[in-house]
């Protein structure tokens, strides 16, 4: 039996939508689906009129423009620089751009409180933090990679489930202002 059958949606560029249901329902396999994570058994996906899994370059160029808060944060044992710039090479990360990031994810503050700032290791698997500041690490990851690649679909898989109320308001409206 197919998890998902007879779906067909538009999405518009600039345009905000959520995906609501009971768990089971298909939502995280859609959201895979559109990032090209898992191909469709039939029919079709199409981002601008190209059929997302016919061509392996389009396919790839496609995932590059993706930012993406998943459920689960993957924390490394390394710096909260180097998690917040995550996957970047060393040299080539803008330290000002990584502060920008952990001000809008509001992790800032706790990261200076920390002994030695943003050099401090946020321990494996973010085993030092709490479920809050993981979830505000991996949204202030997304916000360097929307900083400094062009990206097309930013994905929030309930990136705001561990936050109280006020942060997750503030933290979706600066999403909402990076149309």
């Amino acid at each position: 039996q197919s998890a998902i059958s007879k779906l067909n949606f538009t999405i518009y560029r600039g345009e905000s939508i959520g995906l609501v249901g009971k768990t089971g329902s298909g939502k995280s396999t859609t959201i895979d689906l559109i990032m090209g994570l898992l191909k469709p058994s039939s029919g079709n996906i199409f981002i601008d009129d190209f059929d997302l899994n016919k061509n392996n370059k389009f396919l790839s160029d496609w995932r590059k423009t993706i930012a993406h808060v998943p459920q689960f944060i993957y924390i490394i044992d390394g710096s909260f620089i180097s998690n917040i710039a995550f996957g970047y090479n060393p040299k080539d990360i803008n330290f000002a751009l990584v502060r920008r990031a952990a001000k809008e994810a509001q992790i800032h503050d706790f990261i200076e409180s920390t002994k030695k700032g943003y050099k401090t290791n946020a321990g494996e698997y973010g085993i030092n933090l709490s479920g809050g500041q993981r979830q505000r690490l991996g949204i202030a990851r997304t916000f360097y990679r929307i900083y400094t690649k062009h990206i097309n679909l930013i994905v929030l898989d309930e990136a705001t489930n561990a936050l109280d109320s006020k942060t997750e308001k503030e933290i979706l409206l600066t999403f909402s202002k990076m149309k």
